[in-house]
């Protein structure tokens, strides 16, 4: 482990919990931004999503 002296200044019992919990929190808030940033992204949710790929597919095969 390269980073086998982090240990003695940060406790275990302290150290992984806070990183996992920084991995967990940052992931939702990434998802969160993806979800609140697209204008896609609800669309999909309310179930439009499909009749706008329905509209894209058609008009693709007209042109």
């Amino acid at each position: 482990m390269n980073n086998a002296k982090m240990w003695l200044v940060v406790k275990p019992t302290v150290g992984i919990p806070l990183f996992l919990s920084a991995v967990a929190i940052s992931s939702f808030l990434v998802h969160l931004m993806l979800v609140l940033n697209t204008g896609w992204m609800a669309d999909y949710y309310k179930g439009a999503f499909e009749e706008a790929a329905v509209i894209t597919a058609s008009e693709t095969d007209i042109a």
